[in-house]
C-alpha cells in the first residue's frame, strides 16, 4: 500500500511541480523554481527507474491483513483452531477438503453457497500446500492444512489408493472440529446448493446424513437409519454430513476412524471411506441420535440426474445436488454443464476466489 501511495505522491509532484502553499495568495507572482524543478525531476526519474527494476522483486501487499498473514511461512503454521475460530458463525463451520486439481469444483461450490449467504462460514481443508496458498492468497484465513500433508495430489479416480488416502483423513478433521466445540457441516465440492440446507436440520440430533440410494422414497419417509442392504450395511452417503459437538457424534467419528484402519485399501479390495462410515453408523445406532435428511431436498446424483419426472414432481424442494453416480473429472463437469449447474464460466466473480 505504501508503494502505491508513494507512486501517487510522485505523480502529483510531476503533474504540478509548483503546488501552492497555504501562505500563497492568488495574486502573488509565481516564484522561480526552475532549477529546483529540474533537479527534482532528475531525481524522481532516477527513483522511478530504480523502482521499475526492483519493484517486481519486492512485491506489494494487497491489504494490511494479507501483509501480516499471507506469507507462506505464516499460513504453513496456521492451525485448525485458529481457522475454525476465524470462520465460525453461530458456532457452526462449513467444511470441505480439497486438493489442487479440484479447485474448479471448489469455486463452483462456493458460488452456490455465496448465493445463500453462507460463504463466510466456509473452511477449506487444503490437502496440499499449493491449495493452502492459493485459497488464502485470495481469501485470507479460509484455508488450513492439517499436517501431515499427503503427497502431491492428482485428480484421483474413485476406488484408487490415492482416493482412499485422501478421503480417509476426513473423519479426523471433523473430529478435531467437534472437539473444539463447533457444529460442522461437511460437503464434497462436487455439490451445488440450490437452497439453504440449514432449514432442514430440524431438532437436536447428533448426526444428520443423506441416503445414497437412487430409489424414490415417499415425501414423508422415515428419518431413521434405513435398513441394511445386501452387504449387511446401509448405503448412507459420506459426502454430506452435519454433526453437533455431542458425545454421540464424536463416537460415530471415532468408530469411523477405527473401521478405516480395520479395512485399509488393497488391490484386491479397493475400498473407500463410505463403507467404513456406514459400518460406524450401524454399530453405534443404538447409542447415537441419527437423522436421515429428506430425499427431496438432498437427492443423490443417481436420482436427480437420471429421473427427470421425479425432479419435476419435487421442483422447489431441492437444497443440495450431489454430482455422484458418475466418475471422472471431465464427466462431472460436463454433466453440471448439461444441467445448468456449472456456474464458474459465467459467474466466477461471485466466488471469493474469482476466476
Amino acid at each position: 500500500m505504501s508503494y502505491f501511495l508513494h507512486q501517487r505522491s510522485l505523480h502529483n509532484i510531476l503533474s504540478n511541480p509548483n503546488p501552492a502553499s497555504p501562505n500563497d495568495s492568488p495574486t502573488d507572482p509565481p516564484k522561480s523554481t526552475s532549477i529546483f524543478s529540474k533537479t527534482t525531476l532528475l531525481l524522481l526519474l532516477s527513483l522511478l527507474v530504480i523502482l521499475g527494476v526492483f519493484a517486481p522483486w519486492i512485491g506489494t501487499p494487497q491489504s494490511l491483513f494479507t501483509a501480516s498473514r499471507s506469507s507462506q511461512s505464516m499460513w504453513k503454521d496456521y492451525t485448525l483452531a485458529e481457522a475454525a475460530a476465524n470462520v465460525a458463525k453461530n458456532g457452526t463451520v462449513i467444511v470441505c477438503a480439497v486438493s489442487q486439481p479440484y479447485l474448479p469444483f471448489l469455486n463452483n461450490w462456493l458460488i452456490s453457497i455465496v448465493r445463500q449467504r453462507r460463504h463466510e462460514q466456509v473452511l477449506v481443508i487444503a490437502e496440499d500446500y499449493a491449495t493452502l496458498y492459493e485459497v488464502n492468497g485470495k481469501w485470507p484465513g479460509h484455508a488450513v492444512l492439517v499436517p501431515p500433508a499427503p503427497d502431491a495430489q492428482t485428480a484421483h479416480k474413485f476406488g484408487s489408493q490415492g482416493f482412499f488416502n485422501f478421503t480417509s483423513r476426513r473423519p479426523r478433521h471433523l473430529l478435531q472440529i467437534l472437539e473444539l466445540g463447533y457444529n460442522v457441516m461437511y460437503n464434497d465440492v462436487d455439490m451445488v446448493w440450490l437452497a439453504d440446507p440449514f432449514s432442514y436440520l430440524q431438532g437436536k440430533h447428533d448426526v444428520y446424513f443423506t441416503d445414497d440410494m437412487a430409489a424414490v422414497k415417499p415425501l414423508n419417509h422415515s428419518h431413521d437409519l434405513p435398513p441394511p442392504g445386501k452387504k449387511g450395511r446401509t448405503y448412507i452417503c459420506s459426502c454430506m454430513i452435519y454433526l453437533r459437538p455431542t458425545s454421540g457424534a464424536k463416537l460415530v467419528l471415532k468408530k469411523w476412524i477405527e473401521e478405516l484402519q480395520a479395512q485399509p485399501w488393497s488391490r484386491a479390495k479397493k475400498s473407500n471411506d463410505q463403507p467404513a462410515f456406514n459400518w460406524a453408523l450401524n454399530k453405534t445406532a443404538g447409542q447415537v441420535d441419527l437423522y436421515l435428511l429428506p430425499q427431496a431436498a438432498f437427492p443423490t446424483g443417481g436420482l436427480y440426474f437420471k429421473n427427470q419426472t421425479w425432479v419435476q414432481e419435487t421442483k422447489g424442494m431441492h437444497a443440495i445436488i450431489h454430482n455422484n453416480y458418475i466418475t471422472g473429472f471431465d464427466k462431472k463437469i460436463k454433466r453440471f454443464h448439461d444441467f445448468g449447474l456449472w456456474l464458474v464460466d459465467e459467474h466466477a466473480k461471485e466466488s471469493p476466489l474469482g476466476r
